[in-house]
């Protein structure tokens, strides 16, 4: 038996990092009290989520993540609780700017980034003009308690990348997320449309079809910037390997969620049920297209 206790957490954002940053260590701190050995938190914790505008002075934002303060900050907990943090942050590294995620193992030890694949670009959502596409490629990382791999949000909505981390070894794939309404003018926040149980369906298609557990963490709260306001769903989540949700927090409140895993049994029904034996790699050339005709 191999046991792991995994945690989503999901708080709401102030305009004050400080604050952000002492909120996400008291949850970080009650997850460990629960028995967590993997605290996911949120995508982009220390800040408000600057992308629903277009605003240059946030790209100021950015810092490198060697001799970051949060990374530092996180590794020194990491340590002191003996847990993984994968702790995201905005990065700067030479010209460029990633969403990123960097990994800290329970000693401390950074074992790297992943910066974010997908970037969209939509009504509040301006992170074309925030980030540079990713260029870590998926990763899987072997940390004290099991083999995660890490998508941040936009990848989420695509079953190429969960399936790339399975097929690298991962055991538990997380997802870091800031995922709500459309931006809108405060008012219009009423008559915006609850679509997290499509976000969440489509992670559950990815821990069903790649039988390993997957880990949300969301936002909750409203956000206001400029003119318009940003309803974030909450709805953070636990699933097992079979695609059911076995924990899950409600859209308003501050949640710490723990459930715990044993790796050993769920690598033996990932040997019976033999999708991964069946699979024809030669037959999917058209996943190396955008239109489905170029190949």
């Amino acid at each position: 038996m191999k046991k792991v206790t995994v945690a989503a957490t999901q708080m709401i954002c102030e305009k004050d990092p400080q604050l952000n940053a002492d909120r996400a260590e008291k949850l970080i701190r009650q997850a460990a009290a629960q028995g967590a050995n993997i605290i996911q938190i949120q995508e982009l914790f220390h800040t408000q989520y600057f992308a629903q505008v277009v605003d240059y002075e946030n790209l100021k934002i950015a810092r490198p993540a060697e001799g970051h303060p949060l990374i530092k900050r996180f590794s020194k907990l990491a340590k002191e609780l003996n847990v993984v943090l994968p702790i995201s942050f905005y990065e700067e590294s030479g010209c460029c700017r990633f969403n990123s995620i960097m990994v800290i193992d329970a000693d401390g030890t950074n074992l790297g980034i992943y910066r974010k694949t997908h970037i969209p670009d939509d009504p509040g959502y301006y992170e074309k003009f925030y980030f540079s596409p990713g260029d870590t490629g998926f990763k899987v990382w072997d940390t004290r308690f099991a083999k995660i791999g890490i998508g941040i949000c936009w990848d989420q909505w695509f079953p190429e990348a969960a399936r790339c981390m399975a097929l690298m070894g991962a055991e538990i794939l997380l997802y870091p997320t800031a995922i709500g309404t459309f931006a809108v003018p405060e008012p219009e926040l009423a008559s915006e449309p609850d679509d997290f149980d499509h976000w969440q369906n489509t992670m559950l298609g990815h821990a069903a079809a790649n039988m390993v557990p997957v880990v949300a963490s969301n936002r909750i709260g409203i956000e206001k910037m400029g003119t318009t306001a940003i309803r974030f769903w909450g709805a953070s989540f636990i699933s097992d390997n079979r695609g059911n949700k076995v924990a899950e927090a409600d859209t308003e409140h501050e949640a710490v969620l723990t459930v715990s895993f044993d790796l050993d049994e769920l690598a033996a029904y990932r040997r019976e049920v033999c999708v991964f034996r069946d699979r024809r790699p030669e037959c999917y050339q058209k996943l190396l297209t955008l239109d489905g005709k170029s190949k």
